[in-house]
């Protein structure tokens, strides 16, 4: 097998202006379906520490990377044609019965190609020319890593108790005081810090606060990459609070944790919509502790119940927001 597919042609019409997407899981994906519509010069950067369902087996089984988020973000740069939409729906399915329940099959396939290429970023790149993917996936690192968590009340655990894997720290009941990874400094994957050093933007969020959106910045290389880059850099903020890691977050508590465990990572925009801040002037007084302007958009999907974003008014945020050199005023 070559080491590379051959390379996509260019999508008529789409823009030219490098594009790369932070995070993990259904954020991620919603905010690629967003960004496919607007560059054709898209990479998605997924966080490597999904422990739980096929993926957690995986990593335990064969001691491979999770595929989880991965192929979440793959299948969500498919395109809407008949191919597109099939391949989608293929790497998405799950088996139900016998020995291969709850593997899904696009996890199958990226595990399959990493073993016959021997290259993380060359099995993927290989993925990605199968679907028509419009856009690249590249893992944050090379290596699986696991999310350490400092919480406070958990059941059972009064106090300051350490909580252990992303699956669960995305569900603790207690509250989340820190977030660690281990192995504490793993190497970023160098094509991962190169398409940050080229983007023109950097998009982060939606997506699980703690354990997808700002566990990729606790890669050391990653890291130093969105704070160093000249690049336009937008936070987009989840709607409602999430069960477990995040309950009874305000948005302006979103930006609270991310300044206190960030601080030398500033943004450019802070993206929310009007219906989901109940106070406007508290949220800018967050926005500006991580060096953002507050834009104000409706994005939110209300056919798809509370807190799922719609893509296209999502899309169109971010058509407005890529490219300009002041920011529109939408007020």
């Amino acid at each position: 097998m070559s080491a590379r597919p051959p390379a996509g042609a260019r999508r008529p019409g789409a823009s030219g202006v490098p594009v790369v997407a932070l995070g993990g899981g259904h954020g991620l994906a919603v905010t690629l379906r967003a960004l496919r519509g607007v560059t054709d010069q898209l990479v998605a950067v997924v966080g490597m520490s999904d422990d739980g369902g096929s993926s957690g087996r995986l990593r335990r089984e064969l001691g491979v990377p999770p595929p989880g988020d991965l192929r979440m973000a793959l299948a969500a740069l498919c395109g809407d044609d008949v191919w597109g939409r099939t391949w989608s729906s293929v790497v998405q399915h799950r088996f139900g019965a016998g020995e291969l329940a709850g593997h899904a099959v696009g996890n199958l396939l990226i595990t399959a190609l990493w073993e016959q290429t021997g290259d993380l970023v060359a099995g993927l790149d290989w993925v990605g020319a199968l679907l028509g993917a419009h856009g690249r996936v590249l893992p944050a690192c090379t290596e699986a890593l696991d999310i350490v968590a400092e919480v406070r009340d958990a059941p059972e655990h009064p106090g300051i108790s350490t909580v252990r894997g992303q699956s669960v720290v995305a569900v603790t009941p207690g509250t989340v005081l820190g977030i660690a990874l281990d192995p504490p400094d793993p190497p970023a994957c160098p094509q991962a810090v190169q398409a940050i050093e080229q983007a023109r933007t950097i998009v982060m969020g939606p997506g699980s606060w703690y354990t997808s959106v700002m566990a990729g910045l606790l890669v050391p290389g990653i890291r130093t990459a969105v704070q160093a880059t000249p690049a336009q850099r937008i936070l987009v903020l989840n709607l409602v609070a999430q069960p477990g890691e995040t309950a009874g977050f305000s948005p302006q508590n979103h930006l609270h944790v991310m300044a206190a465990a960030f601080p030398e990572v500033q943004f450019d925009v802070v993206l929310a919509d009007p219906d989901h801040v109940p106070d406007e002037i508290a949220l800018e007084e967050a926005c500006a502790l991580v060096g953002a302007q507050l834009v104000m958009r409706p994005i939110a999907d209300p056919r798809a119940g509370p807190g799922h974003h719609d893509p296209l008014l999502l899309g169109r945020a971010f058509g407005e927001l890529i490219g300009h050199g002041s920011i529109p005023a939408w007020r």
